[in-house]
């Protein structure tokens, strides 16, 4: 019988997060002008907002990962991209990152202790827990963004077809773009 491997499920969920994020940044790549930066209801006042929320916490978390003392300063420009492409190229480096972590994981890293520079302080939080949060971040962003887009020109893109095998034929375009193969997310 086959054990659990959380190396494998932290790989399979940052290979998730880039895919997904991908697909999210192809679809508003088509928005109307206008609309990507279009006052709505959410979390964050439009889909820009949230967006670049998005990216600004994964350099945040992504740096601590990687032992680096970057912290606020993540955030010290709230926006830091008024357009999609950019934004989007600077998401896929940071996405390229954490798959690079995740893959590189052992048990024991993921049992490790990452320091987490905030103002004043250093929080101390289990390395698996820390890529936990920020998968779940991601998640609860994505949607409010795939919800924005609800009420736009371009409708949401399917964003859930990326874990298992069988969804492999939904993907094939997707990870193509990526560089990645079928065998590359199943291992």
């Amino acid at each position: 019988m086959p054990t659990f491997d959380p190396c494998r499920t932290a790989r399979k969920l940052a290979y998730n997060n880039a895919l997904a994020n991908h697909r999210l940044h192809e679809a508003c790549s088509k928005l109307m002008p206008g609309e990507f930066e279009a006052s709505r209801v959410s979390f964050f006042p439009s889909i820009k907002a949230t967006l670049n929320h998005i990216l600004t916490v994964d350099w945040f978390y992504v740096d601590a990962l990687e032992g680096g003392t970057l912290g606020p300063a993540a955030w010290d420009v709230e926006e830091p991209f008024d357009d999609i492409t950019a934004l989007a190229a600077e998401q896929a480096k940071v996405d390229r990152r954490l798959v690079a972590l995740c893959e590189a994981a052992t048990p024991e890293k993921l049992a490790s202790t990452t320091e987490i520079h905030r103002s004043g302080r250093i929080q101390h939080e289990r390395m698996e827990d820390v890529l936990n949060h920020l998968f779940q971040h991601q998640t609860h962003h994505r949607g409010q963004v795939h919800a924005m887009l609800a009420g736009t020109s371009v409708p949401p893109p399917q964003l859930d077809e990326f874990i298992v095998a069988d969804d492999g034929r939904f993907r094939s375009a997707d990870i193509a773009a990526l560089g990645w193969s079928e065998d590359y997310l199943m291992r």
